[in-house]
């Protein structure tokens, strides 16, 4: 096997114009392959870190109605048992009561609909940072009494930090929810939507208003480990009655992850075109490279090489030109591909805007996954076995008097 090794190193360095070329062009489209993927997969997990810290969680634990008919009346007990069972589930990071509800807010001759969200402050600003939102005015000190509104819906409003609101909404059962809170703080949410209609107050403060006492519509919870998703939830599941439904990030995203799918089958087809270029690059290599060498060939197998080694020597030097090809693009790429995973390319205008949308923080990461690298090698190494078929069956059929003669 030794010299079978040094034979088919040696036959690729015989023409080393052809061998560099080919190495150029397939290291040009396999980098290109691994910068664009990278930059797919950073972006998509950057779009849905974003969507489930800010909003919906890795997946939620409701009431089994709620989902139908997201009604007040449709919580459940905020139970600290149920609470304990569920963090105690190992991947289980952080677990976010939340009050989810609406209220009509007015001020002066000014009124809108809003969404109002109760929750824990302390638990949701270590989660996504809301105290850095905060333009004006300053964020909870603890569960008191009081509100931050969304920019623009204190702008629609004409309110500003110091000023009291008044909400009406309906609350558990259908009692009234009447209510005015000073406003502690305006925020600017990333996601233009709900920037124009959110409130955030304590989970407290949310309950009483709205007479559902220790009540919450949802646990948000986020997880450790993002593969680890279905694992968890089958977990608890097990934990859970069947007054419970989970619901998990997709089904509550489903227009991003819509948005995702669309964009990542663009991807592929990209993908698909480089991995062309990628094979016909070798396959043009090997091609030649046989065509060349059918005197050789002959000669070889006359002298007494058997067939299936000589085979083995052509596809050696097709698996060598492949992981040149790799090591180098590794070599190349993992530094770039490290350096804007650490700097993440900042977006302006209409892209900034998109990905604003869907909550996500106008930037293009870059994905350093293993996974990537490891499809890139075995597409190579799949692709240098398919273009060996060609030699393979040159080899087993050609004649050896014809070959000799021409």
């Amino acid at each position: 096997m030794k010299e079978l090794i040094k034979i088919a190193w040696r036959n690729i360095w015989r023409n080393k114009r052809r061998t560099l070329l080919t190495t150029a062009s397939i290291f040009l489209a396999l980098s290109l392959s691994l910068f664009t993927r990278s930059m797919q997969k950073g972006s998509y997990a950057n779009m849905i870190e974003n969507a489930v810290k800010l909003t919906t969680g890795y997946f939620q634990v409701q009431a089994k109605e709620y989902w139908e008919n997201k009604s007040i009346n449709n919580t459940f007990i905020n139970s600290p048992e149920l609470f304990s069972e569920i963090q105690s589930i190992k991947n289980v990071k952080t677990i976010i009561p939340r009050l989810e509800s609406f209220a009509l807010a007015s001020s002066g001759n000014h009124t809108k609909g809003t969404i109002v969200i109760a929750t824990n402050p302390e638990t949701e600003n270590a989660l996504n940072k809301l105290s850095e939102k905060i333009i004006e005015g300053e964020y909870f000190s603890g569960n008191e009494n009081k509100i931050i509104v969304a920019e623009k819906l204190a702008q629609f409003l004409g309110v500003n930090v110091g000023d009291t609101l008044v909400l009406l909404g309906q609350g558990f059962h259908g009692i009234t929810a009447a209510a005015q809170y000073k406003i502690k703080g305006i925020f600017k949410f990333p996601m233009p939507q709900l920037n124009n209609q959110l409130i955030y107050m304590p989970l407290s403060t949310g309950q009483n208003f709205y007479g559902a006492e220790n009540r919450v519509t949802t646990y948000s919870i986020l997880i450790s480990e993002q593969d680890k998703l279905k694992e968890t939830i089958e977990k608890v599941t097990k934990k859970l009655s069947d007054k419970y439904v989970i619901m998990d990030w997709e089904k509550l995203n489903t227009e991003m992850v819509q948005a995702i799918q669309s964009d990542n089958v663009g991807g592929i087809i990209m993908l698909a075109i480089l991995y062309m270029v990628i094979g016909f690059g070798m396959f043009g290599t090997v091609m030649m490279m046989t065509m060349e060498r059918r005197k050789e060939f002959a000669i070889m197998i006359a002298v007494g090489m058997q067939r299936g080694k000589l085979f083995l020597v052509v596809m050696l030097e097709t698996i060598m030109i492949g992981i040149i090809v790799i090591i180098v693009s590794l070599i190349v790429m993992y530094p770039v591909l490290y350096y804007f995973h650490n700097n993440p390319i900042p977006l302006s205008g209409n892209l900034a805007a998109a990905m604003e949308i869907f909550g996500a923080e106008p930037v293009i990461p870059f994905s350093l996954k293993y996974h990537l690298f490891i499809n890139q090698i075995m597409a190579v190494v799949v692709i240098a076995f398919i273009a060996t078929l060609y030699p393979l069956s040159k080899i087993l059929r050609f004649n050896i008097l014809q070959a000799m003669r021409s």
